[in-house]
């Protein structure tokens, strides 16, 4: 293709995005559908100008491939390690028991035990790309059903060695089955312990020296280097590349500069990620989907249905709530883009024929393309269910056109108090709490409080963080804490931010951020008690009052400003 060529299609991509993203935002739809939408108009299925796939399939692949970076970020190994239940249990549990009930169906139609193995299989894998957009956009990839989608995800992605390695071997090629998928498990423990003790003695090092040139453009180029190597290494090693770059994000959850990665991947990230759902879009054969229209609608109910319910079973088994299974469920039904993959694989290697692949293919596409809607329905329904849910209603469109109000991220004890005293003030305020029990009962009391983190530029958004006069941040949760204020800085530069921390520690590490003023708990709670041993050794009130002035507008200079 021409240079020319090429750069028509960029163009029009570019185009398709700048107008219906919005367009479909506008009316409350996700912008996950704005870009399947834009893609099915620039397909080779339907009338107009036609955008070439091969020109866009490279760099969609980088989309998911920053996306479960960032993800990777989010999960320190502490986290990951309360997660392996979720992981090896209940991952392990979906694939196996998705697989044999869609496997069952394949062979009850007389699909053949080879082909139903390779459907079966390849059904019973998520879309990593779809589900994580999802959660992302509303603020939700750490919430409880979040976390739990999100292992289960990793497990599918550590799946796809064996299922790559089978294909040829269903298809009558290469060595014995044991003997391929022993030598498939080695692979992938060896190259995971490299990429970690790699990672371990020389990544920090490494980023120390770059963090000391303070050259923005060299960082910028290093996190694109770490991403993209680690991401190729495991693609090499016949793992997907996302897999790695999760494994990548994971080595930089704990470190110093993960809030400054974060940043200067996000536009490279929402830009790729957009490209990956228009190259889904541009795979819909619509002509061929209104032919076979009963065969396309009949794989992806059942799929979609098989999946859901085996999910929500399995959740209850493994002693998650109702509520949260459901959302689980809901959001994990439909078919991963790793069945473009494998689907074609197969039709190359004579597993499948033609008009079962490509009815295969639109199944999977048609079901990523629902995955917005039948992700409101679940929590919708979890929300019937459960009254805690219920507290996670959208925040109001209202909301992102307040002006001249206080965010408070976090309403525990302390966001309760600062909210009772802007009250009385007549000082408008928001509140963001990730507890949904917390949320429901200070909704029940009239408080204005809503379901969403504060660490999301979306949600900081939809409560109008950039009219706001400034933020107090009081939530618990350190790494919360962290990235909550990092973002604020980053989407409202000029907005003053009040922290709590717990200590000394924690209070240089937020100055550091960008908060404006920290207030660490450890030294008010001294102030108080000096206060109290003042006025018990007969110091008057007036002085005592005045000594505990005086050292807070030392300790607080930046408050006072």
């Amino acid at each position: 293709m021409h240079g020319s060529e090429a750069l028509f299609d960029v163009l029009s991509l570019l185009l398709a995005a700048v107008v219906l993203v919005p367009l479909f935002q506008r009316f409350g739809i996700p912008s996950v559908l704005a870009y399947l939408a834009a893609g099915i108009v620039l397909g080779p299925y339907t009338p107009g100008p036609v955008v070439d796939l091969e020109v866009t399939r490279p760099l969609a692949e980088f989309g998911v491939v920053f996306l479960l970076f960032a993800i990777g970020m989010e999960l320190p190994l502490s986290r990951l390690r309360t997660m392996r239940h979720y992981i090896l249990g209940l991952g392990m549990a979906q694939v196996t028991a998705s697989a044999a009930l869609i496997l069952g169906i394949a062979l009850y139609f007389d699909l053949g035990v080879n082909v139903a193995l390779v459907v079966g299989i390849t059904l019973a894998f998520s879309s990593t790309a779809t589900v994580l957009a999802i959660l992302v956009e509303r603020g939700e990839a750490v919430a409880h059903h979040g976390r739990i989608a999100v292992a289960v995800l990793i497990f599918q992605d550590l799946a796809v060695v064996p299922v790559l390695v089978l294909l040829p071997l269903l298809a009558g090629e290469g060595r014995h089955v044991g003997e391929a998928l022993a030598l498939a498990g080695g692979k992938v423990a060896l190259v995971m312990g490299v990429i970690f003790v790699v990672g371990r003695f020389l990544l920090r090092p490494a980023y120390r020296f770059i963090a000391g040139a303070r050259n923005p453009e060299v960082f910028t180029a290093a996190n694109l280097l770490l991403v993209l190597a680690v991401a190729w290494v495991t693609g090499e090693a016949g793992m997907s590349m996302a897999l790695g770059a999760f494994l990548a994000g994971l080595l930089l959850a704990d470190s110093r500069y993960r809030h400054q990665v974060e940043a200067d991947i996000e536009p490279f990230r929402g830009l790729l990620l957009g490209l990956f759902f228009m190259t889904v879009g541009m795979s819909i054969n619509l002509p061929f989907v209104a032919d076979r229209l009963g065969l396309v609608l009949g794989l992806t109910a059942g799929t979609m249905a098989v999946k859901a319910v085996a999910l929500v079973l399995l959740c209850r088994l493994m002693k998650v709530g109702w509520a949260d299974g459901l959302r689980v469920g809901f959001l994990l039904a439909q078919g991963g883009e790793f069945a473009f993959v494998v689907f074609g694989r197969a039709a190359e290697l004579k597993l499948l024929d033609g008009g079962l692949g490509q009815a295969l293919v639109a199944s999977v596409a048609l079901s990523m393309v629902l995955t917005p809607a039948l992700a409101a329905l679940g929590r919708r329904l979890a929300q019937r269910l459960s009254p805690a849910e219920r507290g996670a209603e959208p925040i109001p469109d209202s909301a992102r056109h307040l002006a001249d109000h206080v965010i408070i991220a976090g309403y525990g004890r302390v966001g309760r108090a600062i909210a009772r005293l802007l009250a009385e003030h007549d000082i408008p305020f928001i509140a963001l709490d990730m507890d949904a029990d917390r949320v429901a009962a200070a909704r029940a009391a009239g408080i204005p409080a809503y379901y969403g983190d504060a660490g999301r530029t979306g949600i900081l958004r939809s409560v109008g963080v950039a009219q706001a006069r400034a933020a107090v941040i009081t939530v618990n949760e350190a790494r919360q804490a962290e990235r909550a204020i990092s973002c604020i800085r980053q989407t409202a530069p000029s907005l003053p931010i009040v922290a709590r921390a717990r200590d000394r520690a924690q209070e240089q590490v937020l100055g550091e951020i960008g908060a404006t003023a920290v207030i660490p708990e450890t030294v008010e709670a001294s102030l108080q008690m000096a206060g109290s041993v003042l006025r018990q050794a007969g110091i008057d009130d007036e002085a005592v009052e005045r000594s505990l002035k005086g050292y807070r507008n030392r300790r607080y200079g930046r408050t006072k400003e």
